[in-house]
């Protein structure tokens, strides 16, 4: 099983790219709380030069808090991150946590349909883009 799922999208900017998915993140009730710009941290931690890559952590409240009342120690797998990369020009890859793989190493059964059910929203946001 993979452990995320992805799309590339040809002939964008990166900027566009996060703009995008975003934007298709909103449909789905998915909103950003964080932005991890790779790129610049290393930079400025390692003085190594990187290829543009954000990490988006997304999360839908209502999910978030069910997930929270069947496991109070869910929030280490919080929020889910979506990742958008450019390793060539204008190809941009965009890759969500597959929350079904994630959920594997919780030993709670009440969280399988809950899990099932964001996959499929991060889904059809990768889908759409």
């Amino acid at each position: 099983m993979e452990y995320y799922i992805n799309k590339t999208l040809n002939d964008i900017s990166f900027e566009e790219g996060i703009n995008k998915v975003t934007e298709s993140l909103k449909t789905q009730g998915f909103g950003i709380l964080t932005e991890i710009d790779l790129k610049t941290t290393l930079k400025n931690k390692l003085d190594v030069d990187f290829y543009n890559y954000k990490i988006l952590g997304a999360c839908n409240p209502p999910f978030a808090y069910q997930a929270l009342q069947s496991e109070d120690k869910i929030g280490t797998m919080l929020p889910c991150n979506v990742i958008v990369q450019e390793k060539t020009p204008g190809k941009i890859e965009i890759s969500a946590v597959d929350p079904m793989a994630s959920m594997q190493a919780v030993e709670n059964p009440e969280l399988g349909d809950l899990a099932k059910e964001v996959k499929d929203r991060l889904q059809k946001c990768i889908d759409a883009l």
